[in-house]
């Protein structure tokens, strides 16, 4: 019997961010065996062929197109934002369809593509959320650490976006050339209540919270990872406790229904750890990708036609003004934190 072959991208090795990229492809697994269990797509199972961006656009673009000449009927995957838009050109290009699990930058594509569907929300609509929380908590005046790259700068103007709509200010500090010691000297005369970690994990954001739990000048101030590091359980193993209290965005409900539930407990112990969101939208990626596949019958995706219930809820797409993709909007939007009392349990501060 023929297989369907499916290509998988993830970050699985330096410098990507790997702990990502393993969680991101436990989801993707499990799904494949899930799909197949349930009897593949018309009858024929489905092969996942994987394969590592290392967070590299051309290494990235390379893969596809390896991919494409093996045959494969769709793409998945990826969590790093520069990569994925690389995969999202080449595959509208080649004619591929490809459901981008995880990556958020709104500008996925130029102009409108027909074959690319995403299921992680457009990072203007996260971060939006995440401004929302600081605002009702009261934050006028924030900092930011930024690394070089379209993601974080992207971030930035969300940020001072909607923190000019309400009379606040982001003041952003540039980390080339700026080592923690002198980030900390730069926050403390900025006047900021809160500093955001733009940045990647685990260096530059380790040393950075190292340094700013331990500057007596900086007591107070709220620590914040928009973009997930804590999530991870290499964060706490690095860290401890001053890793807890640093809020972030998570894509998954306060509450999983019954499919999440089972697809938790396999996570866990296909993992040998707690699964992030990451894994969660790997899953759910193969699932509606999987549904696709059937509903098209060899011709094309259709993605608007596509209905499936995932583990955090029913997926549909649609157009959203400023990202040129099809897109689930929205999946579940949480701002959490790791409890100071206990850093391996959740706090839910916020919800979109």
């Amino acid at each position: 019997m023929s297989v369907v072959r499916i290509g998988a991208l993830a970050p699985l090795s330096p410098p990507g961010w790997v702990g990502a990229g393993r969680q991101l492809a436990a989801g993707l697994e499990l799904g494949v065996r899930d799909v197949n269990a349930a009897g593949g797509i018309g009858g024929r199972p489905v092969e996942l062929l994987v394969r590592d961006t290392a967070a590299d656009p051309v290494r990235a673009a390379e893969a596809v197109g390896e991919l494409a000449g093996l045959g494969v009927a769709a793409l998945v995957g990826e969590y790093h934002s520069v990569v994925a838009r690389a995969v999202a050109e080449r595959a509208e290009a080649s004619g591929l369809p490809y459901l981008c699990s995880s990556a958020v930058l709104d500008g996925l594509v130029d102009g409108q593509a027909a074959r690319v569907a995403r299921l992680a929300p457009a990072q203007s609509y996260g971060w939006r959320v995440y401004a929302e929380f600081l605002l009702r908590a009261g934050h006028r005046r924030i900092a930011v650490a930024v690394a070089p790259g379209a993601y974080w700068a992207a971030g930035v103007e969300v940020l001072r976006g909607c923190f000019a709509a309400h009379g606040g200010e982001v003041v952003a500090f540039d980390l080339r050339g700026r080592p923690p010691r002198a980030l900390c000297d730069a926050v403390a005369g900025s006047g900021a209540g809160a500093l955001l970690l733009l940045v990647g994990h685990p260096d530059p954001a380790v040393p950075i919270v190292r340094a700013v739990r331990r500057d007596r000048r900086l007591r107070g101030l709220l620590l914040g990872a928009p973009a997930g590091q804590p999530e991870f359980g290499e964060w706490l193993d690095l860290l401890g406790a001053d890793g807890a209290g640093v809020p972030f965005l998570s894509y998954l409900p306060e509450r999983l229904g019954p499919l999440g539930t089972r697809v938790d407990a396999e996570l866990r112990e296909l993992l040998g750890a707690e699964p992030s969101f990451v894994a969660f939208e790997g899953w759910d990626a193969v699932a509606v990708l999987a549904a696709a596949l059937r509903v098209a019958g060899g011709d094309g995706v259709r993605w608007p036609d596509v209905a499936v219930t995932g583990t955090r809820g029913p997926v549909r797409f649609s157009r959203v003004p400023g990202s040129g993709v099809w897109q689930w909007a929205w999946p579940p939007v949480r701002v959490i934190d790791r409890d100071p009392e206990d850093p391996t349990r959740w706090r839910t501060l916020h919800t979109a």
